[in-house]
């Protein structure tokens, strides 16, 4: 693709630029455990590829990111399922979506991934960042943007491991209903082994939404005035911001690493870690990163 000065559009990393209208373009990352199909495509890189295209036709200063989104529960289902490594599964997969894409013509500033060495270091960076600016540690647990609490959860004693919810089956409680393959349930198995789990506690860290609620609705009022925003975008943050705390560690293997000593075996849950993802690929486009965000 050209640029309206006829120069290759998507070969050099770019800047914003003073004066002109700069525009960071992403799509949702799609999960790397599988083959991209059609809904994928039209749902979400092909809209955006498209409008891409469109800002450069206007003039735009313009760049297109997107990438696979790779840790998590999925990946490391997938990695038993076969006998691999979540790893494997990633390195396998990637190139796949890379090259469906690339036969539909989707035209990317950078594709990359979440399993990088950049997703780690900015997503313990944001972190340690919300560690610093608490408060003080003496504070309530209320009053706290980031708290540990104590959850209780399924855990396997045959497969030394404390079970996601897609990890556990059994039969639905309803009298009326009997499906024997719910998540809500009771005699509940193992799906990788078929023992049956107990339940024990376990630590875990959360993100406390209702304290960051002020300043979000004050920067969410702001984009709505700008119009920068959708009116779903900013329906949808609002729903957001009802919610309580959020979980934002997990006990798998597969993910960035939490780093507290207290849960050095936890790595972040995707809800926390996925999202910057579209950081941290900007950063493999450009070391200049921030200045797009």
């Amino acid at each position: 693709m050209a640029d309206p000065d006829g120069e290759c559009a998507r070969n050099a990393p770019k800047l914003p630029i003073p004066g002109r209208r700069n525009i960071l373009i992403t799509s949702v990352l799609p999960y790397v455990n599988n083959v991209p199909h059609l809904g994928n495509i039209i749902g979400c890189v092909l809209s955006a590829d498209v409008f891409a295209r469109y800002c450069l036709l206007r003039g735009y200063n313009a760049i297109y990111v997107c990438g696979t989104d790779e840790y998590g529960t999925a990946t490391e289902t997938k990695a038993r399922e076969e006998n691999s490594t979540p790893q494997e599964i990633c390195d396998r997969f990637h190139p796949i979506h890379r090259y469906i894409y690339d036969w539909f013509g989707i035209s990317f500033d950078q594709f990359g991934r979440t399993s990088t060495p950049e997703q780690t270091q900015i997503c313990q960076a944001i972190f340690n960042k919300l560690l610093e600016n608490q408060k003080n540690e003496n504070e309530n647990k209320e009053d706290k943007l980031v708290f540990e609490d104590t959850m209780k959860q399924f855990y396997c004693t045959t497969c030394e491991s404390f079970l996601a919810d897609r990890l556990v089956e059994g039969t639905c409680p309803r009298p009326t209903c009997g499906y024997d393959s719910a998540r809500e349930l009771k005699d509940p198995k193992c799906k990788v082994c078929q023992s049956t789990p107990e339940i024990r506690y376990t630590d875990h860290l959360f993100l406390n939404i209702p304290v960051l609620e002020d300043e979000l609705v004050e920067y969410i009022n702001e984009m709505s005035v700008e119009g920068s925003w959708s009116q779903n975008a900013i329906q949808a943050t609002n729903a957001w911001l009802r919610e309580e705390p959020r979980c934002i560690t997990r006990d798998l293997r597969w993910g960035v690493s939490v780093p507290l000593e207290k849960y050095r075996d936890k790595v972040f849950y995707v809800w926390f870690d996925a999202p910057i993802g579209y950081v941290s690929i900007t950063s493999c486009y450009t070391p200049d990163w921030e200045q797009w965000w």
